[in-house]
């Protein structure tokens, strides 16, 4: 007898430790549904990536609302997160709505559901400002745990971290931005920021929250190569739900046990994250990519008048055909690109100089054979970027060309140029300029040449010239407005590639 009252006792002592502990708790499930890099796509678009012609359609937010609401319905718990970069993109991101320009994008996603996103450098394009007027709209929390003021505040409605439950699960959310942010966004609207790296600082946020959760997510907006350092640095961190780099992972990649989604860009996949949780730990997941392939036959729903009344706007301001390109315009990270070479003579033309300088990153499509609509401009150059000039010495320009073919030899070139013609040779392990030339003129050492370009290649001198310009002289003309205007004076536009830098081999 007694023994068996020491065995009662010791069953309830163990039931008691499990009811107040986390010790033996239950597997618990959640489903995280993710975006990221959503560049204002809130309406179809070509898939570009898709050889047959016609190309199939995919994308905008009334299929992204579709799935997401048929994932949610076939998980008991879930939440839906975005990894930053929603503006930028399409005309959205510059109309108004509720006093913010691109505010309709953000009370899209408040239809939509969000539960939380993390700020992309794309959504400083307009101004710190807006910004914050923009995640007023949001019903949902703003994070970035590492983007401050000099001071180390948080003034752009954002935190650093938010804790959520469902279902008995406390999940907290971190948010991070690219340490990277003053070399890829125009540093005049960053003024009064300063920004942490993601992996000086997670630690210590884990350890803050780890006693409060059950489970840790990063939602980033810093690419893949960054979120596979941030897992090493890192101690409890479950999940990173990415953004930045525009990657497609069709299944989760794992760097130090810690998962690693991404869906690509443009609102074209939305991603699905499966997650069984037991004391403290991811014990299983399963995570897959669900392409939005438009479909055309949805039933209205709660999004639909939102989206239709601005694609209206929009078709209505932007859907003139101003002429048509003969060839596919291809845009090249490595090298000369036919579209390069026309938005870098649309500049030059515009700005009326002797040369002109582009970044093939602000190239942000390819477009194929056929009409070329106003809309299809700004989607190729969607950024407030203004038409810049300065002037360089002949020397100057030569050792700008160096840089330059320094680049191509080593297959990373980040411009396209127009105006400035050369050959060069490879020499003993280098490159070197042959012959340079400016309207079929040798280039002169002591001459002074006009150079054009846009005010983001001028505050990122450095990294795309080579250089940071004296005495730049700023226009009101946007890189768009050139486009547009060239487009309409040549109406048959014969894209190909003329090979401005030629190789001797």
């Amino acid at each position: 007898m007694k023994s068996f009252l020491i065995y009662r006792l010791l069953t309830l002592s163990v039931l008691c430790c499990c009811l107040n502990t986390q010790a033996c708790s239950q597997p618990k499930t959640l489903t995280i549904l993710h975006t990221n890099d959503l560049h204002a796509g809130f309406i179809p678009h070509e898939a570009g990536w898709i050889r047959t012609d016609p190309k199939p359609m995919v994308g905008g937010f009334q299929e992204l609302w579709w799935i997401v609401d048929s994932l949610r319905s076939a998980s008991e718990h879930s939440l839906l997160l975005d990894a930053g970069d929603v503006m930028t993109g399409t005309p959205l991101s510059e109309i108004d709505y509720k006093g913010a320009t691109g505010g309709a994008l953000f009370e899209m996603m408040n239809m939509i559901g969000y539960d939380a996103w993390t700020i992309g450098n794309h959504d400083l394009d307009i101004s710190q400002d807006n910004l914050r007027k923009l995640t007023q709209i949001a019903g949902f929390a703003t994070l970035s745990a590492n983007l401050t003021d000099t001071l180390g505040n948080f003034i752009l409605n954002n935190r650093d971290y938010v804790i959520v439950t469902k279902g008995g699960l406390r999940i907290g959310i971190i948010g991070f931005i690219t340490r990277d942010l003053f070399h890829v966004t125009n540093t005049n609207n960053l003024k009064g920021l300063k920004v942490l790296s993601p992996s000086d600082i997670v630690q210590q946020i884990i350890d803050k929250i780890d006693s409060e959760t059950d489970l840790i997510v990063a939602v980033t907006h810093e690419g893949v190569e960054d979120d596979s350092i941030l897992a090493v640095h890192s101690r409890g961190l479950d999940v990173i739900i990415g953004g930045h780099s525009h990657t497609r992972l069709k299944t989760p990649k794992v760097v130090s046990d810690v998962i690693i989604c991404q869906t690509g860009s443009n609102c074209e996949n939305v991603g699905e994250l499966k997650l069984v949780v037991e004391d403290d730990s991811v014990t299983s997941f399963d995570g897959k990519l669900h392409t939005l392939w438009y479909r055309g036959n949805r039933p209205e729903n709660e999004i639909s008048k939102l989206v239709q009344t601005f694609e209206n706007k929009i078709t209505e301001e932007y859907g003139d055909t101003l002429g048509r390109i003969l060839e596919d315009w291809k845009r090249s990270g490595t090298g000369e690109s036919n579209i390069g070479h026309f938005i870098a003579d649309a500049i030059r033309e515009g700005a009326g100089s002797q040369m002109a300088v582009t970044n093939s990153s602000g190239i942000r499509k390819d477009l194929s054979a056929g009409p070329i609509r106003k809309l299809d401009l700004f989607e190729i150059s969607p950024f407030r970027n203004y038409l810049s000039t300065f002037t360089l010495s002949g020397k100057e320009v030569r050792e700008f060309a160096q840089r330059y073919v320094e680049q191509l030899a080593k297959g990373r070139s980040s411009i396209q140029i127009s105006g400035l013609q050369g050959t060069w040779t490879r020499k003993n392990g280098g490159s070197e300029i042959q012959h340079l030339t400016i309207a079929d003129e040798e280039v002169v050492d002591d001459k002074m040449y006009v150079c054009a370009t846009s005010d983001f290649v001028i505050n990122q001198g450095d990294r795309y010239l080579g250089m940071i310009p004296d005495s730049v002289a700023y226009s009101q003309k946007t890189i768009f407005e050139a486009l547009v205007d060239k487009a309409r004076k040549e109406k048959t536009i014969q894209a190909d590639t003329d090979n401005r830098f030629v190789e001797i081999k």
